[in-house]
């Protein structure tokens, strides 16, 4: 596990949180610091706060994604759904705003830690195959999607929405289903990170320039795949 995180006082508190719950951590007090450890270190989740003293959190975002899908989780005190939805759109994994209860914390780090050990048996699991939805390609062994040919860069949560939506085009998830696939049963009322999800998902799979829409809304139900 590592922190990045500037404020003494929050990492303390944050450091103390994973000790206690043995989770091996170190500790990034800026930018610099932080890509060192990521390099040599290479934690399971990157706790990571954006507002650092040397360079934006977001910088080590797009450098972490470059080179690896390893969950990270935002904890920031920038509270504006635009830094929210931004920082997922660069590949963040989950986004906590400070203040926040270390309970929660440790909830959301489960929850990306089941998340990776669940994709990496499902790629191990997974007979080679593909899933072809007009221009948009999944192939499940390599994790990878393309639209048109073109790659599509995908958080790890981003991915696993679109290949459950894909196990199952045409048929509406409801939120509830969604949000304790992905996120687990602790957060089966976090409607507002399933729906920023599926935005920031359907971005990427849906060009705006395009007529494409492959995913529609059911207000208040779920959502859906529609075969192209």
């Amino acid at each position: 596990m590592l922190l990045v995180e500037d404020d003494t006082e929050v990492g303390k508190l944050v450091q103390m949180a994973l000790t206690a719950n043995d989770y091996g951590n170190e500790w990034a007090h800026n930018g610099s610091q932080a890509e060192t450890l990521i390099n040599s270190y290479r934690p399971e989740v990157i706790l990571l706060d954006l507002g650092l003293p040397d360079i934006d959190g977001t910088v080590i975002i797009q450098q972490v994604r470059e080179k690896s899908v390893t969950p990270i989780i935002v904890i920031s005190a920038r509270g504006e759904e635009s830094d929210k939805i931004n920082a997922l759109d660069l590949g963040a994994d989950d986004y906590l705003i400070k203040p926040f209860s270390v309970d929660e914390l440790l909830a959301r780090i489960r929850v990306a830690l089941r998340r990776n050990r669940y994709l990496r048996q499902t790629t191990d699991q997974q007979p080679s195959a593909t899933y072809e939805n007009g221009p948009l390609r999944i192939n499940y062994d390599t994790r990878t999607v393309t639209l048109g040919g073109e790659v599509i860069h995908l958080t790890a949560i981003e991915y696993q929405l679109l290949a459950e939506f894909s196990h199952n085009a045409n048929k509406v998830l409801t939120h509830h289903y969604l949000l304790t696939k992905i996120w687990g049963e602790e957060s089966t009322s976090d409607t507002s990170s399933l729906r920023v999800a599926v935005a920031t998902l359907r971005r990427k799979i849906e060009p705006t320039a395009s007529s494409l829409h492959f995913i529609q809304t059911y207000i208040g139900v779920g959502y859906r795949l529609v075969q192209q």
